[in-house]
């Protein structure tokens, strides 16, 4: 059952008095726990269709619903509210604060949540167990490699239980079998917690990997067709 549904919805930039249709028309439902790929060429916009879906910018048109409720009609307290229950976001560049270790990093949204420290610590801890990283969370980022520091970004994404990981090249700063690896994680995540998500990767591997494959092209959201004797790839060691 689809909780989130993208109806009609477009993005437009102005260059010198000169429209540019980025989205057109865009229709596209997400249910629950589905684990979706975004392909699509450089300068598509697929990183525009992103933040527009996790609500960080706004569409020129249409309508994006969240179990029924539109988005787009939220005043800047209520997205900010809605983005930090519901969207998890993962992003090409880590974006850890340095002077915090991986603990204190993946904590931080439940602390400006406001949720009780030793609570937030200790999803914190069991997150950073999950994408197998507990025994470094007293490191700061600087003392981690780019794929560890990737584990503590996508560990943070989830301290929140969002409904909704969306995930922009996270693994376009990566070598091929450490970005494999973080693929991997996400893919056990969404199968253990039942979390959405929806990736954008330029690798037709991995993408190809998803269970549901999309590809945005002049604009639109195409379906792509999987064959029926794609196997996904094996779960990754704990």
């Amino acid at each position: 059952m689809s909780f989130c549904e993208i109806q009609h919805v477009t993005k437009s930039y102005f260059l010198d008095d000169k429209r540019i249709d980025v989205l057109k028309d865009i229709n596209l439902s997400i249910g629950e726990g589905e684990m979706l790929s975004l392909t699509g060429a450089s300068g598509s916009g697929k990183s525009t269709f992103l933040q527009v879906l996790g609500a960080l910018d706004a569409p020129t048109g249409g309508r994006i619903l969240f179990d029924g409720r539109d988005v787009t009609l939220l005043s800047e307290g209520e997205l900010s509210r809605f983005r930090n229950e519901t969207i998890g976001f993962v992003f090409q560049s880590h974006h850890l604060l340095p002077e915090l270790n991986a603990l204190e990093n993946v904590m931080m949204p439940a602390l400006i949540r406001r949720m009780d420290r030793s609570e937030a610590s200790k999803k914190a801890a069991a997150l950073l167990e999950a994408v197998g990283l507990n025994h470094r969370s007293a490191h700061k980022p600087g003392e981690l490699s780019g794929g560890e520091q990737q584990r503590v970004a996508l560990a943070r994404a989830l301290v929140l239980s969002p409904r909704l990981l969306l995930a922009d090249e996270p693994t376009g700063n990566l070598d091929p079998a450490t970005g494999e690896g973080i693929h991997e994680v996400i893919r056990r995540l969404n199968k253990e917690l039942g979390i959405a998500a929806l990736i954008v990767t330029h690798n037709l591997e991995l993408a190809q990997a998803m269970p549901r494959q999309l590809r945005l092209h002049d604009g639109v959201v195409e379906e792509v067709k999987v064959s029926e004797k794609a196997v996904e790839p094996p779960l990754p060691i704990a």
